[in-house]
């Protein structure tokens, strides 16, 4: 069966343990992986290598040695409790041997959970964990974390009062950081706030958050934030070469914009700017306003749809570099 992203997140937080298996694929290897020990974890518990109902190999052993993955799916344990074999880096070359374990599987064997990267429809393997009646396949993109799997990430930590303020930069990082190096800040907050039970606050938040982000996509959001239209072409074109994304640059600029929008808003003196532009993004914030970056947001918003739009047809990086010149624009009025 297949799962939408929405019905995937609720999976992963509570697999179940009865069915035949589970394959997670995407082109981001981080954000798989994640997903992948979540549901470990949550299906397996804590114990379970050192009780040997956790089997791992990869896509390369059981397309050597078809055999392998069988077995261990059929293998007995010695302790009580669910088993999983988990093989990762899949790809069409072992589907053969994942194939006769999904036909051959029988409850009481071990569920199996596959992991890989961006498989394409037509993959053997996509289409027989979608049309098995009691598997699972869940493609994972390439967005930022929703509000519920920060959330999660926060209760998983142990980080359970956040006031709004604080869980609105925490959202703006989520969507500047990899999903390894956002766990890693959160992780890092917990340990930061341990014994101090006084809410989370943009203060911590800011002392426990890396000192930079992607600092080539900054180069853009410095020059539309400072209004040097003139400088956005080569700017875009140096981004292209380096293989910086359309969709890569919106969820950039719009984490860079709602960052000044909140810097603008802000109404206790202490504004949650993070990075070594904070200054720079202080000025910036005072020169727009908050009405003229409300502005901003909605133009990046209309452009994000823009690009996710199963009409687009137009160049990503030509529609994104149209917004930059408006909101550039806009900031020198």
């Amino acid at each position: 069966m297949k799962l939408s992203t929405r019905d995937a997140n609720a999976y992963f937080a509570k697999p179940d343990e009865t069915k035949t298996g589970l394959l997670i694929y995407g082109a981001d290897g981080m954000r798989v992986a994640l997903k992948r020990q979540q549901v470990l974890a949550v299906l397996l518990g804590d114990s379970a290598e050192e009780e040997m109902r956790l089997s791992r190999m990869s896509g390369a052993d059981i397309r050597k040695d078809p055999a392998l993955l069988m077995d261990a799916v059929k293998a007995v344990g010695f302790f009580p409790g669910p088993r999983a074999v988990f093989v990762e880096e899949v790809n069409d070359t072992a589907a053969p041997a994942v194939l006769a374990a999904l036909d051959d599987w029988q409850s009481g064997d071990a569920q199996i959970i596959i992991t890989a990267g961006a498989l394409k429809p037509t993959s053997k393997i996509r289409k027989a964990f979608e049309s098995h009646p009691q598997a699972y396949a869940a493609a994972i993109y390439d967005n930022p974390p929703t509000r519920d799997e920060i959330e999660t990430a926060l209760r998983d930590a142990g980080l359970g009062h956040v006031p709004q303020e604080a869980m609105g930069a925490l959202n703006d990082l989520a969507q500047a950081l990899d999903p390894g190096d956002f766990r890693q800040t959160v992780e890092k907050l917990a340990l930061y706030k341990l014994g101090d039970d006084a809410p989370v606050t943009e203060a911590d938040i800011a002392a426990c958050a890396p000192t930079s982000t992607e600092a080539d996509i900054d180069d853009i959001l410095m020059v539309v934030s400072e209004a040097r239209t003139q400088e956005i072409g080569p700017v875009m074109q140096k981004l292209v070469a380096q293989g910086a994304t359309p969709v890569g640059l919106c969820i950039g600029a719009m984490r860079h914009f709602r960052a000044l929008h909140r810097a603008a808003s802000d109404t206790s003196g202490r504004p949650a700017i993070f990075g070594p532009n904070r200054d720079r993004m202080l000025a910036q914030s005072r020169k727009w306003g908050a009405a003229k970056l409300e502005t901003a947001i909605t133009l990046l918003t209309d452009t994000d749809l823009q690009l996710r739009s199963a009409g687009q047809t137009a160049p990503g990086m030509a529609v994104v570099e149209r917004a930059f010149i408006r909101l550039s624009m806009l900031g020198g009025r």
